[in-house]
């Protein structure tokens, strides 16, 4: 199968993209049609490929309700990250992102609940090392590493799925540093450095068909021990041949931190 990827030109010298406002984004959209591989079947592995598949089955029975998903959500994906990479201690700082298909007339009306429409790492190196040092609360660590926790509460098929980069197909210079901001209302702007993608045919992209509820996708933004997968482009993309009726997209992200203490 292929599908579109959208990727970054290199028309801005300094790409910005806002949250809510993409109006004002300043990203140069260049889609490229990419083979897009099954991870279901490929095997892929957190610290090899930068993410895979794993089975979990959350108490929380309302997604939408951030009280809820604060109170049982947030340890949850604590448990499961700490036993699925076997750190010494995870945290996961807020109830998470619900985001929407287009489709589904609910894209934008929550805080950040659109698509991520093209391809990016979530933060630069710069970015995980201060996030990483904030969280440890002072004390020494000899690893850290970002993760995105991505579950579809919607039944499938998804008709925008999330695609994910091998990390080990991915070179720096195929990445641009970005300014990620976030405009929520009634709060004051703040932003910090993201990347965005810039195309490379020897990227290998991957989907996973018919998520369900008690599936959940681990994803890496970043990890200190570049023995291991680093970080993995990913992106928002619109299904080929999905069927008209199926249900718009809804899905969650959890995006937690790991330490390894030293």
């Amino acid at each position: 199968m292929e599908a579109l990827i959208a990727y970054s030109g290199r028309m801005f010298a300094r790409p910005r993209y806002y949250a809510n406002a993409h109006e004002r984004d300043e990203v140069d959209i260049a889609p490229v049609a990419m083979p897009m591989h099954d991870a279901r079947a490929a095997g892929v592995e957190i610290d090899r490929e930068g993410f895979q598949l794993v089975r979990h089955t959350s108490a929380v029975a309302d997604f939408a309700d951030r009280e809820e998903v604060a109170r049982v959500h947030m340890r949850e994906i604590e448990e499961l990250v700490q036993a699925v990479t076997g750190a010494d201690f995870v945290h996961v700082g807020a109830p998470g992102l619900l985001r929407f298909s287009e489709r589904s007339g609910k894209a934008g009306t929550l805080n950040n609940s659109m698509p991520a429409r093209f391809a990016h790492v979530d933060i630069s190196d710069g970015t995980a090392a201060q996030f990483s040092g904030r969280g440890a609360g002072g004390r020494a660590y000899a690893r850290s590493a970002h993760y995105n926790v991505w579950r579809a509460i919607s039944a499938p098929p998804q008709d925008v799925p999330l695609a994910l980069c091998d990390a080990r197909s991915v070179v720096a210079d195929d990445l641009i540093a970005a300014d990620a901001v976030f405009d929520e209302a009634g709060k004051p702007e703040w932003s910090f450095e993201g990347l965005v993608v810039a195309h490379n045919p020897a990227h290998r992209w991957h989907w996973f068909p018919d998520l369900a509820i008690d599936e959940a996708i681990l994803f890496k933004t970043n990890d200190s021990d570049l023995g291991r997968a680093h970080h993995v482009p990913h992106v928002a993309f619109d299904m080929p041949d999905c069927p008209a009726d199926a249900p718009p997209r809804v899905s969650i992200e959890m995006r937690a931190t790991a330490y390894w203490w030293a």
